[in-house]
């Protein structure tokens, strides 16, 4: 395994094609991510196929992401675009005609109703700055406080306040019901406000794949621990989240996130703009092969590409560029330093306790690798909360939860057929291990389990075997 953290590449136009795909998977992309804000259920599963196609062909694990496009809010049509400066008057209201200079439609009462004077309303990427000065039935009066060209469907941003939308809109709704019948592996919830967006999408998924809750609202920001724990994993979606906080409070709320997510042993996936400038260049600037080099010091489990992999210019060195950055942060001593002097927080339980302390002697007796048997992925996560500097090798007898760990920090995970009893735990470790070149005789690896075999999240076995 050439690095701990993943790279999760979105796909589109620019990558669709097969010879591009399977270059970017030799770049070193673990992970695709399918955006259904754009593209159609006709393509994307023709995405899926090709990645499961070539999954096959290059014998490796690769997770799929679909990414819900969620509660996207926007202005109404224009009747063409005009320019707001500082200090114009400019009415949001459920008049659906044409916008001009003076209003435009809102296509969103609960939003008129929400808002209360003082409120602020950002449209365009936070680029036209409003704030409400009067409210009446249906209608709400703004002054411009940043101006800009406003145009047919703008997003609009509302920071500071939770709003009455669910996560899953209907159109995500029949999205999801064709992404689970695709088998994907991770499903992503854009706008997530609230702890409860996860469990009404829990009851909708029913298991079939686990679900990511994207961090871009100041309401999520407010309810993130809650968010964290309903969670299977976690997106630091900095896009939407640099709109609605103040630009300099972005970095330290990333910092928090990635270490609640480490304690929780929950994957956490650092996104937007980290090689902004490859959509057109084929080299990055010096700023972001800092943020990809950050991210990686502070231990994110994954870094995602987005319009640099799916429509930019230059897809391939993309990937290839943000795996050398990993790659080379991952060799320094610095990089050891940083990780073992943020220990995971104790869980006090056994479980934990196994885990920490096979991360502890595969260090003193110089393991190899740390070899885990996992029926539902959990033994890995609790595991990599300690951030060994080991590859963690995940052996479970489910393809679909190999997909679902391949994203995570660290792992190489491998479907075996699942050992009836310590001693076939320990000749398939032994077998898997030298087969697959991993490691060679009289190599030293731990090997965690949970026994009795079968039974999902009780790691409690720890055991050195020289192959």
């Amino acid at each position: 395994m050439k690095k701990h953290a993943k790279i999760l590449a979105t796909l589109g136009p620019a990558s669709e094609k097969t010879e591009i795909m399977n270059a970017l998977i030799t770049a070193g992309a673990n992970a695709f991510r399918l955006n259904f804000s754009h593209g159609t259920h006709q393509d994307h599963a023709a995405r899926i196929q090709t990645v499961r196609q070539l999954a096959a062909e290059n014998k490796v694990v690769l997770t799929l992401l679909q990414d819900l496009q969620g509660p996207k809010i926007r202005v109404g049509l224009m009747k063409e675009p005009t320019l707001l400066t500082i200090g114009d008057t400019l009415v949001l209201d459920s008049n659906p005609e044409e916008g001009t200079a003076r209003r435009v439609h809102l296509p969103h009462p609960e939003i008129l109703e929400t808002l209360h004077v003082g409120d602020a309303v950002y449209i365009n990427d936070g680029i036209i700055r409003l704030e409400v000065t009067e409210k009446q039935a249906g209608t709400l009066t703004t002054k411009v406080r940043a101006g800009g060209t406003l145009s047919s469907r703008k997003g609009v941003n509302v920071p500071g306040r939770a709003l009455p939308f669910t996560a899953l809109t209907d159109k995500d709704k029949e999205d999801l019901a064709f992404g689970l019948a695709q088998g994907v592996d991770w499903v992503a919830l854009s706008f997530v406000q609230r702890a409860q967006d996860i469990e009404d999408a829990k009851a909708l998924i029913q298991g079939k794949a686990s679900i990511m809750a994207k961090i871009e609202t100041t309401a999520a920001i407010e309810d993130l621990e809650a968010i964290i724990a309903a969670a299977d994993g976690i997106m630091i979606a900095r896009g939407d989240l640099g709109v609605e906080l103040p630009t300099e409070e972005v970095p330290p709320i990333q910092k928090k996130i990635i270490r609640l997510c480490r304690d929780a042993g929950k994957p956490v996936v650092v996104a937007t703009q980290m090689l902004e400038s490859m959509i057109h260049q084929p080299i990055p600037t010096r700023a972001e092969a800092s943020d990809v080099a950050n991210a990686t010091y502070e231990g994110a489990d994954c870094l995602m590409l987005s319009a640099e992999s799916a429509s930019g210019d230059y897809p391939v060195e993309a990937v290839s560029t943000m795996a050398k950055i990993i790659t080379r942060v991952e060799r320094s001593s610095a990089w050891e330093d940083l990780l073992g002097a943020r220990a995971a927080i104790s869980q006090g339980t056994v479980a934990d306790a196994v885990s920490a302390a096979a991360c502890q002697t595969a260090k003193i007796v110089g393991a190899k690798a740390i070899v885990v048997f996992t029926e539902s992925g959990s033994s890995a996560l609790r595991i990599g909360r300690h951030r060994p500097l080991m590859p963690m090798v995940a052996l479970t007898p489910y393809a679909g939860i190999a997909r679902r760990m391949a994203l995570q920090w660290g792992v190489l995970p491998i479907q075996v057929e699942g050992p009836q009893d310590t001693d076939s735990m320990v000749q398939l470790a032994q077998k898997t291990m030298l087969s697959h070149g991993l490691a060679e005789e009289k190599d030293i690896v731990v090997i965690a389990a949970g026994v009795p075999f079968g039974q999902k999240g009780s790691t409690n076995l720890l055991r050195v075997l020289t192959l």
